[in-house]
């Protein structure tokens, strides 16, 4: 069963003219949050393995993969607030993971990950495969591919107009 063939009863144009349509049950937003407990603590489990938690490693992947960064872009592009970020950012900086610089003007800096952080970061790599490749297996490659595309689909819907800032709160 593809994606497509998952999502399509969903769309009130191929239903029959007859048929109620389908109507979700209970809370979305805590069907939601149990399964990303149930999938954070697998990647967890896995990741913690190599003296990382999954934030961490996502972190760094995501300064490595982008080079030095302005704080505030990393925030924006992770949809944190900088509060958040600065405190995640303090944990990897003291442990030598990642360094921040003065950046282009008085007001910024930039995030670079270190010699340290890129080899934590590829151990860590290892044990975050171990932990996707047994979720598949698990879930099922076509089951795991269609929530890929469910997710894929609702965040443009759900994200915030261009004008609303990121609260701090």
């Amino acid at each position: 069963m593809s994606a497509v063939d998952l999502i399509a009863p969903l769309a009130p144009e191929a239903m029959p003219a007859d048929a109620a349509p389908l109507m979700p049950t209970g809370c979305t937003n805590a069907k939601l949050r149990q399964l990303t407990r149930r999938v954070g603590q697998h990647f967890d489990a896995e990741v913690a393995q190599s003296g990382l938690k999954t934030t961490q490693y996502s972190l760094l992947t995501t300064i490595e993969s982008r080079g030095p960064v302005r704080a505030v872009d990393l925030a924006a592009s992770l949809h944190m607030t900088a509060s958040t970020l600065s405190r995640n950012l303090h944990v990897l900086v003291d442990a030598g993971w990642l360094q921040i610089d003065e950046g282009p003007d008085a007001r910024s800096r930039l995030v670079r990950i270190t010699e340290a952080g890129r080899t934590r970061r590829r151990a860590a790599r290892a044990h975050w495969r171990r932990a996707q490749q047994s979720l598949v297996a698990l879930l099922g490659a076509e089951r795991v591919a269609a929530l890929h595309t469910l997710i894929d689909e609702a965040l443009p819907l759900l994200a915030p107009a261009p004008d609303e800032q990121l609260d701090d709160h």
